[in-house]
């Protein structure tokens, strides 16, 4: 398959175009079935651009939905996200409805993964909407219904989540090909984990028999590690602990070696062990679930940042290279927008996954870029120069960037966290510096540091390594004073937002304690000025946001499903939070 690309590749023009976008979707589409999703980027890449060049709108909104695929599958949920976006563009200007929901499914399933759960809800309910009672669309029906009950019993909605699974269920006809028995067995792996969670023993068994009985005719590892999970989880829940730990247990022997189902078989593990009271056996495969998480996470970001970089090569050789056009600017601006631009525009991949990762618990996407802002402007009323304030702004924005390897469990958590969370929560410093030291990207000492140290304390009682006064690098120092600010001034799963005036009173109180004393005092004077010379503080050092493409294509959707909610609402108890 990959040498099929390769000769597509070489074709002219446009020349059988429509074969030629038809046979690397299906090249795509392929490397996606079989586990290898960074393979399936650039067949879909190359259909989109060619779809572009034919102007064939249909086959372009089916590439660029197979390129969103590939992007979710692969970590990169900010790209998948501009590529739905632009595909719910064209279906819509096509009146394609199938096309639509299979876009909206999509979108769905990456916020999913992104674990922006009640985003993804609002999307299958719209794909629900969308589709009416009408037969063509019964499969979209059972896919969206399916992952809602996810969703759900992520966010332990289970009454929610029951009820959308029973819907799914009943409305799924006999599966079949191969495809639609692992997909059946998935539904009845979340249908059994929800009746489990409201004590429905019984009725959990029946579920388990069926996934079973599907599982063997599927002959699917992925089916068949399914429904162990939901066997195992069974038997514990039924008094059988010893029985289903050990069901449990081999299976995850055999997920280490299918990977995408070795983070579902850790989770059913904790929850066995934390229901049979073994609270040091659950917390060592929390562990092990969030060393996987990290280095996969770790692998899929450092590999879209070398495609960013080979791709910004590209574009540096070009017929009318950028390195040129930047050398005259150096030589017009004495060599300062040249390099800065150079540096932005490196670091944007990493800046999207700061984003991403920020996103689980900061609906707006514009918290990494307030702390950026407001860590440049304390940084200039320091008395550092325009230079370095600008790459304090770039590299601030990344200080949190290590969340995408503190799973959502405790990331999203309402409540406090316990000892051994808040040391995996106390690790996102470490796991951010070590990404981006291996990103091979000049100049990112930095934004290395703040990722690093930005939790340190002046009096030395910080993470991660404790270090104290002048120690503690200046641009952590700086960053760590507007990181507070905005936290506490927003809202978080765990906290309401607090009033400026009492997030200043906090800050102050923690003068020499946690923050730099005269960098605290210089920020207080900053924030009063903000709050003189700007009504709406938030807007002015979040305005960098409204530029990302990311945001704007996240805004357009939300947009969408908003009027789509208040459509069937009457206009009000819109489930979308409209400032998300």
């Amino acid at each position: 398959m990959t040498s099929v690309v390769q000769e597509l590749k070489r074709l002219p023009d446009t020349s059988n175009a429509d074969l030629r976008i038809n046979c690397l979707c299906d090249a795509s589409h392929f490397f996606y079935l079989c586990g290898q999703s960074f393979s399936s980027l650039e067949p879909a890449n190359d259909a989109v651009e060619l779809a572009r060049k034919a102007d064939h709108k249909p086959l372009l909104r089916k590439a660029i939905t197979l390129l969103g695929m590939a992007f979710a599958d692969t970590g990169n949920v900010s790209r998948a996200i501009e590529c739905y976006d632009e595909a719910l563009s064209l279906a819509r200007a096509l009146r394609d409805t199938e096309a639509e929901c299979a876009v909206w499914v999509n979108l769905g399933v990456a916020l999913l993964y992104a674990a922006q759960y009640h985003d993804a809800i609002a999307c299958m309910e719209h794909v629900i909407s969308v589709a009416g009672k009408n037969p063509a669309f019964l499969r979209f029906r059972g896919v969206a219904f399916s992952n809602i009950a996810l969703c759900c019993l992520h966010l332990e909605d289970f009454s929610r989540g029951l009820k959308a699974a029973e819907i799914c269920v009943n409305e799924s006809a006999e599966p079949h090909s191969s495809a639609e028995l692992v997909s059946r067995v998935l539904k009845e792996n979340y249908y059994t984990r929800l009746l489990l969670e409201v004590n429905s023993i019984e009725r959990a068994g029946e579920r388990c028999a069926i996934a079973r009985r599907y599982a063997a005719k599927s002959k699917s590892a992925r089916a068949d590690i399914a429904a162990s999970i939901a066997e195992g989880l069974y038997e514990v829940h039924a008094g059988r602990a010893d029985v289903g730990i050990s069901r449990l247990t081999s299976t995850l022997e055999r997920a280490r070696l299918l990977r995408s189902m070795l983070r579902d078989t850790l989770v059913a593990l904790v929850k066995a062990y934390e229901i049979v009271g073994q609270p040091e056996r659950a917390l060592l495969y929390l562990r092990e679930m969030m060393e996987s998480l990290r280095q996969t996470q770790q692998e899929n970001a450092l590999k879209h940042v070398k495609l960013h970089l080979e791709q910004l090569g590209e574009e540096l050789s070009g017929e009318v290279p950028i390195s040129i056009r930047l050398q005259r600017q150096e030589a017009a601006l004495q060599g300062k927008v040249a390099q800065q631009e150079l540096f932005r525009s490196r670091i944007e991949m990493l800046e999207r996954l700061a984003v991403t990762a920020e996103l689980r618990d900061d609906s707006t996407g514009e918290h990494s870029y307030r702390v950026g802002k407001l860590a440049a402007l304390l940084a200039h009323e320091y008395g550092c120069d325009e230079d370095t304030c600008y790459m304090v702004e770039l590299a601030a924005r990344l200080h949190d960037i290590g969340k995408i390897g503190v799973p959502d469990a405790i990331l999203l958590k309402p409540d406090k966290l316990n000892d051994a969370e808040r040391q995996i929560m106390c690790t996102h410093a470490t796991v951010g510096a070590e990404l981006l030291s291996k990103s091979n990207i000049p100049h990112m000492q930095m934004a290395e540091e703040i990722a690093r140290h930005h939790h340190e304390w002046w009096d030395g009682t910080g993470y991660p390594v404790k270090l104290s006064g002048s120690a503690i690098p200046l641009v952590a120092r700086i960053t760590a004073l507007a990181d507070v600010f905005d936290a506490l001034t927003h809202k978080r799963p765990y906290k309401v937002a607090w009033p400026i005036d009492s997030a200043l009173d906090e800050i102050s109180r923690l003068k020499g304690v946690q923050f730099d004393p005269q960098l605290t005092d210089f920020f207080m004077v900053l924030v009063g000025r903000l709050r003189q010379d700007h009504i709406d503080i938030d807007s002015f050092l979040g305005q960098a946001a409204h530029g990302s493409p990311f945001l704007q294509a996240r805004t357009r959707i939300w947009n969408t499903l908003h009027k789509s909610l208040d459509g069937d609402s009457g206009g009000s108890n819109s489930r979308l939070d409209m400032q998300r």
